[in-house]
């Protein structure tokens, strides 16, 4: 069956039609990533948005069910060049196409890909619709496109109630392990090799107790934290501050998510009330811009964002580069940052925009890209260890990596 995908600007691409059944306008964005489109599916923080991937071949490895970063996708709509049909993995559990079409996501494939994110980055991220329809008319479609906005979509994707996730190691997840995982596991039960040294995290975080805010958090952050030995307690995104505060935690974790950040005017006002309080706290991504605003910088939306798995960053303290994987279409505006409030921690090698802060007298930073990130570049995981020395009250490692 024909697709199309109808752009803002009035450019139209035909492909081939993919997933489920039905028309979707939504805002178009691209991502660069080779590898983790299961990942990129699931992460709530696409919500309200259609997923261009520039890697030509999409599906080659299926759904490994395990790997979710939720329970379900959250893009509107997928975009890719060529869709597998035959997937090949050990741990396949379905095809993409079968995957898209059981949680509603309709697609297109066969397009130039190429073509479409080089109009993305030379005009900016525009709105977009993928229909059947081959009779459409676009004079009936433009003004449509451009009164689309994603709107409030963090109370969409965060937990309707709070739940804990308990401490674990790598070999003993809270659920089902993953397939890397399992597969040690049972090599090394049955006395064929060693547990991998990468999936066996030293649990220096014993007994703390970290209140994670859900606004749209994916998986492997509280996975991240109970692999080294937390309690996380996860927390709806409007929860009061109160609620949070009376639970004592050790720490506070403030996740990605979607949209707007200056559309969460509740919970800006809530998370000032935490940055009041002494209690540590770490912050991701969308996470990251509302502790900003809510101590009085600003954020504005960038031209076409950042969104992959291979973008550089420099920590300003040791002057060390990483590579971080990233998905986010507002940055922090360091320009209208006081420096008695908060300073730049990080910054994008690329542009030289802010990807994270840290709050002068205050047991807080925060990130712009995704410690957490899996699959993806591992090389800023030392954040969460970070994390757990703050909240033990441990001195701070010098060149840690």
């Amino acid at each position: 069956m024909k697709a199309f995908l109808v752009l803002e600007d009035g450019t139209v691409f035909e492909g081939t039609h993919i997933g489920a059944d039905k028309d979707i306008i939504s805002e178009i964005v691209f991502n660069t990533s080779m590898a983790g489109y299961l990942e990129v599916l699931t992460d709530p923080s696409y919500a309200g948005q259609a997923v261009c991937m520039t890697y030509p071949l999409i599906g080659n490895y299926g759904v490994c069910k395990d790997d979710m970063e939720s329970l379900k996708p959250w893009p509107d709509g997928f975009i890719v060049r060529e869709l597998s049909r035959i997937p090949s993995n050990f741990r396949n559990d379905c095809t993409i196409q079968q995957f898209l079409e059981e949680n509603g996501v309709p697609g297109i494939a066969g397009i130039d890909t190429r073509a479409l994110t080089k109009i993305l980055r030379e005009k900016g991220t525009m709105n977009g619709m993928i229909t059947t329809n081959e009779d459409y008319k676009l004079d009936e479609i433009l003004p449509k496109l451009k009164e689309y906005t994603t709107g409030k979509v963090v109370e969409k994707v965060s937990c309707g109630e709070k739940y804990t996730v308990q401490p674990t190691t790598a070999l003993e997840q809270n659920g089902p392990l993953s397939g890397a995982a399992r597969f040690d596991k049972e090599a090394y039960e049955k006395g064929v090799r060693e547990p991998r040294p990468a999936l066996v995290k030293e649990l220096n975080g014993a007994g703390l107790k970290v209140a994670l805010m859900d606004f749209g958090a994916k998986t492997n952050i509280a996975r991240s934290l109970a692999e080294r030995g937390c309690e996380v307690t996860i927390y709806p995104a409007l929860t009061p501050a109160e609620e949070i505060i009376a639970a004592a935690p050790d720490g506070i974790m403030l996740s990605n998510g979607p949209g707007d950040p200056k559309e969460c005017t509740s919970i800006i006002k809530e998370i000032k009330k935490l940055y009041d309080t002494e209690i540590p706290i770490f912050a991701i991504c969308l996470g990251h811009q509302l502790m900003a605003l809510a101590t009085g910088a600003d954020t504005h939306k960038m031209k076409y964002g950042h969104r992959g798995g291979n973008h550089p960053v420099k920590d300003l303290a040791t002057g060390r580069v990483y590579i971080s994987s990233q998905n986010h279409g507002y940055v922090v505006d360091t320009d209208k940052l006081d420096p008695k409030v908060a300073v730049p921690a990080f910054v994008n090698v690329n542009d030289g925009t802010n990807e994270g802060l840290s709050y002068t007298g205050k047991n807080i930073f925060t990130v712009q890209f995704h410690p957490e990130a899996c699959p993806g570049p591992q090389d800023s995981g030392y954040l969460f260890d970070r994390f757990i020395r703050m909240m033990k009250q441990e001195p701070e490692m010098k060149g840690e990596n």
